[in-house]
């Protein structure tokens, strides 16, 4: 069972991860990686605290499924790392044949 969260949080949370995202072009001028990091900070703030956020990036998700795979991995999201420890046992199931 999920822990309730405050509505004053998930409103800061979304608000932190606006302006983490909305900076990160800013940085992105400079030397390092700064600027990825942070628009990659501000998205996982984002996804976690709204559903309408969620939706749309199941979406372009579904449109654009390996661009959509890479990032769920590099941002370590719980259903990326599920879906690829589902696939790996997947793989590594025997077949038997004739077994239906």
């Amino acid at each position: 069972m999920k822990a309730v969260r405050s509505p004053v949080l998930r409103f800061g949370q979304l608000v932190l991860g606006a302006l983490l995202i909305v900076s990160a072009p800013l940085l992105a001028p400079l030397p390092g990686p700064a600027g990825i990091f942070l628009f990659a900070g501000g998205m996982v703030l984002i996804l976690r605290n709204s559903r309408w956020a969620r939706l749309k990036w199941a979406r372009l998700k579904r449109r654009w499924p390996r661009t959509g795979h890479f990032v769920d991995r590099m941002m370590r999201r719980q259903s990326a790392i599920r879906r690829h420890e589902r696939a790996k046992a997947a793989k590594s199931m025997p077949i038997t044949p004739g077994a239906n």
